[in-house]
């Protein structure tokens, strides 16, 4: 799946906006953002982002409530597009390719970066055809069946589900439900994961399926996550950003303040705003 048919142009060769860290050594950065802001009308919801993303590693955004980290993963594929008061400034560049450049397409961009939300949604329809509804609408129909038993066994949901293909998605538990939106997110065949607080509304066995789901994932995908649960950070990530929320005059924005090794981060943070956050101190 090369970048480069999403848009006639040549690559753009970016310059790290920081060092890689160790983790990330070698690895390409899937995405760089670069003076990345995002507003909802007039008031920016996180402001001024330079980022880099490493293939085939987990990374988590956390920091509190208002910070802007979902509008952060949403500006990731251009899900924002779909919020009529959303504006997007500055790069986000996949692959070398700022996907907010003239001739991208955002449905291709989200075909290639696909996504997870916090509530399970799967559509009222069977376990199958929830799976094949992308591939369906892709024209990805070849070999169906195939497919469909290979994302189900990625999402680890396989053994549970195959005998009840034809039975409805809303007969399964919620953790089930939630792997049944992974495995149609990865039927498509992506690149990129974006998962949006997947295991909030999960109970605990379930939330661990969905972490044990995200260690296998990350060597086929680059996977990124939005979590309010700085244990869930530890226990899955690799790398990980904290943001926070900069007070102004008119009300705040969300700022990044620290990107590192997901250990680094917490144990060792460079900004007192991070350590405050992960010893539970503010936030």
């Amino acid at each position: 799946m090369d970048a480069d048919t999403m848009q006639t142009v040549a690559p753009i060769e970016i310059a790290q906006p920081r060092e890689a860290p160790l983790s990330a050594s070698g690895r390409e950065a899937v995405f760089v953002t670069r003076g990345l802001t995002v507003s909802y009308g007039k008031a920016p919801a996180v402001s001024n982002v330079d980022l880099s993303i490493y293939r085939n590693l987990v990374t988590a955004i956390i920091g509190p409530s208002g910070c802007g980290k979902s509008t952060f993963l949403r500006s990731l594929n251009r899900m924002n597009d779909l919020i009529p008061a959303a504006k997007v400034e500055g790069e986000v560049h996949y692959h070398g390719q700022n996907i907010y450049g003239d001739g991208v397409d955002p449905v291709e961009v989200r075909r290639r970066i696909g996504m997870v939300f916090q509530k399970p949604n799967p559509f009222p329809k069977s376990i199958y055809d929830n799976v094949a509804w992308g591939l369906r609408v892709l024209g990805m129909k070849d070999d169906l069946d195939s497919r469909i038993e290979r994302a189900l066994t990625q999402a680890a949901l396989w053994d549970e589900v195959k005998d009840r293909l034809k039975k409805g998605a809303f007969g399964l538990s919620g953790g089930q439900q939630q792997r049944l939106c992974i495995a149609r997110a990865i039927a498509v065949e992506p690149d990129v994961v974006l998962l949006d607080e997947p295991a909030s509304a999960l109970d605990p066995i379930a939330t661990s399926k969905i972490e044990d789901l995200m260690h296998e994932l990350k060597n086929e995908y680059t996977l990124v996550i939005v979590t309010h649960n700085m244990q869930q950070a530890a226990r899955v990530a690799d790398m990980t950003a904290f943001f926070t929320l900069e007070r102004t005059e008119s009300g705040g924005h969300g700022v990044l303040v620290e990107y590192d090794e997901t250990p680094k981060i917490f144990t060792q943070p460079s900004d007192k705003r991070t350590e405050g956050y992960v010893t539970g101190r503010f936030g």
